[in-house]
């Protein structure tokens, strides 16, 4: 079986390579590249990410690949955001002023509010993520995950979706709840790092790819 062509966009944001390993591990070759011919010929593509918003948005203007993205997303492939990833593909963000997005899910993106029980910011670390109310996992990929889940994370701002239909996963930090999985279509968005998330991350992994 001809294996799929998963490209890890690199726009000089982040360490790439654990997250290569991550999808070595269950079975897929994938390619870290910044090239826009490369993006466009994939079968699925990843968009990883650490630090702010407006730095990851500038990575990617500055190496031509921001139009190529929300070009991909309109072939109606299979996109995983990932952290400053997941949101990129929101339309505005709040760090370090406002600046534009991806706009391939319409929402902003804005800092944790003040939080309870002195929690801090940014949340590093294990948390739970659980579905909303009445939502289902089925067909997703998160398919055939536990209804609750922990996974890691390490960010200050959150993902505030316009369309409540778009939450898949929810989080709660210091009394606040939020989005931490969001998906539209084939466009997945995950607030936290899978390939930081020991099994249950990789399972992720494995259905993103199994859904191409």
């Amino acid at each position: 079986m001809k294996q799929p062509k998963i490209t890890i966009i690199d726009y000089g944001v982040g360490n790439l390579s654990s997250l290569k390993r991550a999808f070595a591990f269950c079975g897929v070759d994938a390619f870290i590249s910044e090239d826009a011919g490369e993006i466009l010929s994939s079968d699925a593509v990843v968009l990883p990410g650490v630090g702010s918003f407006e730095a990851g948005m500038r990575g990617l203007r500055v190496r031509g690949l921001a139009d190529k993205v929300k070009e991909f997303a309109l072939k109606n492939k299979p996109i995983l955001g990932i952290c400053l990833g997941a949101q990129l593909l929101f339309t505005k963000g709040y760090e370090f002023g406002e600046s534009d997005g991806l706009d391939i899910i319409p929402g902003k993106v804005v800092r944790f509010p003040l939080l309870q029980d002195n929690e801090k910011i940014p949340q590093v670390g294990w948390n739970g993520v659980f579905a909303p109310n009445g939502r289902s996992w089925e067909n997703s990929i998160l398919g055939n995950l536990p209804e609750n889940f922990s996974a890691y994370f390490t960010h200050s701002y959150i993902l505030e979706p316009d369309v409540k239909e778009n939450v898949l996963g929810l989080t709660n930090y210091g009394g606040k709840e939020f989005c931490s999985v969001v998906k539209a279509g084939n466009v997945y968005g995950l607030q936290f790092h899978p390939e930081k998330s020991g099994k249950v991350g990789l399972e992720i992994i494995r259905n993103f790819k199994n859904s191409i």
